[in-house]
């Protein structure tokens, strides 16, 4: 008898209608929101109003490191998870620091909407930093309650269609909603109603459910049998990483602020590119290497029985308990990535580092791309970008997953890489005039296609670029998501995601800094070819994972609690 078909998952309206049927589903329908609005605005937003007011592309650059807060956040997960705020905690466990997080957003939203960039680019900054901060930690505490919260009547999965959903509401709320309101208003007033729009998920947040506080019997209890390792060295491991992390973490701030406060007359600003060049590689050993040295240490130390207990532990107390916290946040996922993947440990990280390389670094700089350099109108980058774009990246992240099933992991993941390296000389065309995207749309027969919808050449060549690369990285982004969730153990599912997924900020947030600068002294076309010729050392990493699949499923048939059980298909 065959098997009767998958049900099909909601989508657009129906999943929307289906939000509205319970009182979670309806919760994370906001959530989702006030997830999606304060990434649009800080990270993408910001620079088209930073831009129109001549701010330089470098200093624009460097301000974009605010995103690192969301490759961070994994670091102070655990404080969210355990910290009970005071005089907030009778809100709920999750509630109160959602709540928080969106008081400290409306804040920093005022706060940029009365300061002035061109006169106190400092406090600008600082507002920019607090809201993103905010906006990382909300993220923690959001994906926490819908964990929490899901049940048989609403599924994690369900909750998380619809956070998705809304989050991308909020992505064409807090873009090319906010670029056309900026076209009729001030950008201060744009930033006070859309601060106004976090105020008002703020009661959604008030009236949700909510679940009570469990004890950390089981976290303390794995950790304090036999052969795990004893709390001193543990202790010495986690203060290693954390020293390397906070130094990292330090050097960045102090930079920024180096480069945003006002200068003496007479004097410069130093120099991104040198920075990147001279500290950027150390920030990537203290990010990475580090922790992985000290991951293979541990499981060194594990296999030796030494620095390990003999014995059952049972002291408790907070020093021990926030320890724990710790060690099972910043060194146990990585050590168990080490231990199980071993050297090919680092093609993988160099794969994640490397693989946004040619999309995830010059994304801050599109809007004064877009606006001040090629001159298109705010309603024109509006709905290119933000309308026409978000169905194209859609439909890229929809081609994505069909071909991660049908294709196989491995090839997806090379398409993937390859072609938003092709789309960096598509932007390179664009900056020069668009010759070749002219010659290509009118051979295809785009040209007049789009023409017939009022569109003009200038216009299409604006539409088939952004097209072609939220297609492309719509694409890469379906079929990486998929591949750093093949790889995580399942025991330490949640963390290692969000440790690996953070990387992938890191190498491109970096960048940022650089290619603001670069864009300034060499010109976009020229920085877009740069960046594709970088693309290629991602491409020389995917191929080394590739082999390194192919001969782990030659010689190992896969396992359900292994790493090769998401490599059957390659």
């Amino acid at each position: 008898m065959a098997s009767a078909p998958a049900p099909q998952k909601p989508k657009g309206w129906q999943l929307f209608k289906l939000a509205l049927q319970t009182r979670k589903s309806a919760t994370m329908l906001g959530f989702g929101f006030s997830s999606g609005l304060p990434f649009a605005l800080l990270i993408g937003t910001l620079n088209a109003w930073l831009g129109e007011v001549k701010i330089d592309l470098a200093t624009i650059g460097v301000l974009s490191w605010i995103g690192l807060t969301y490759s961070f956040k994994f670091l102070w997960s655990p404080l969210v998870d355990r910290l009970a705020l005071p005089g907030l905690e009778r809100l709920g466990r999750r509630k109160s620091w959602i709540a928080l997080c969106q008081g400290v957003l409306v804040a920093s939203f005022m706060g940029l909407a009365a300061t002035d960039p061109t006169r106190s680019m400092g406090s600008f900054a600082l507002f920019a930093f607090l809201g993103a901060l905010a906006s990382a930690t909300q993220d923690v505490a959001i994906d926490a309650w819908r964990i929490d919260v899901a049940d048989e009547q609403t599924s994690v999965e369900l909750l998380t269609s619809i956070g998705q959903f809304s989050y991308r509401i909020a992505s064409i709320v807090g873009g090319a909603l906010a670029l056309v309101m900026a076209g009729r208003m001030s950008w201060p007033l744009v930033y006070l109603l859309m601060a106004g729009l976090i105020a008002l998920i703020i009661v959604v947040t008030l009236r949700a459910p909510d679940t009570p506080r469990v004890g950390q019997g089981a976290l303390h209890a794995a950790l304090s049998q036999p052969g795990e390792l004893a709390p001193k060295a543990r202790g010495l491991a986690l203060l290693v990483v954390g020293v390397s992390w906070t130094w990292a973490i330090v050097t960045i701030v102090a930079f920024m602020v180096h480069m945003l406060r006002p200068l003496a007359p007479g004097a410069k600003h130093p120099s991104v590119a040198a920075f990147t060049r001279e500290t950027g590689p150390w920030i990537v050993v203290a990010t990475v290497a580090v922790p992985l040295l000290v991951s293979a240490v541990v499981n060194a130390l594990k296999v030796r029985g030494r620095a390990v207990l003999v014995a059952p532990d049972d002291v408790h107390g907070p020093g021990r308990t926030a320890l724990n916290h710790l060690y099972v946040a910043l060194v146990s996922p990585l050590s168990e990535l080490v231990g199980r993947l071993r050297w090919g440990v680092l093609v993988v990280i160099g794969m994640i580092l490397t693989y946004p390389l040619c999309y995830n670094m010059w994304a801050s700089f599109a809007f004064p791309f877009y606006l001040d350099f090629l001159h298109y109108s705010k309603d024109e980058v509006a709905f290119a970008s933000k309308l026409f774009g978000i169905f194209m990246s859609m439909a890229g992240v929809g081609l994505g997953g069909f071909l991660f099933v049908r294709a196989g992991r491995m090839p997806t993941i090379l398409l993937g890489v390859a072609l938003p390296i092709l789309g960096n000389f598509v932007y390179a065309d664009l900056a020069e005039g668009g010759a070749m995207i002219d010659r290509v749309a009118h051979g295809v027969g785009l040209q007049a296609l789009l023409g017939a919808f009022g569109f003009d050449d200038r216009m299409v060549r604006l539409l088939l670029t952004i097209g072609f690369e939220n297609i492309s990285t719509g694409i890469a982004g379906a079929a990486f998501v998929a591949y750093i969730s093949t790889i995580v153990s399942r025991s330490y599912t949640a963390v290692q995601y969000a440790l690996l997924s953070s990387l992938t900020f890191l190498i491109g947030s970096l960048g940022r800094g650089i290619a603001g600068e670069a864009f300034d002294l060499y010109g976009y076309a020229t920085v877009f070819r740069y960046a594709a010729a970088a693309g290629g050392l991602a491409v020389v990493f995917v191929l080394l994972e590739w082999v390194r699949v192919s001969r782990l499923a030659a010689h190992h048939p896969p396992t359900p609690s292994s790493e090769e059980e998401g490599e059957v298909k390659r």
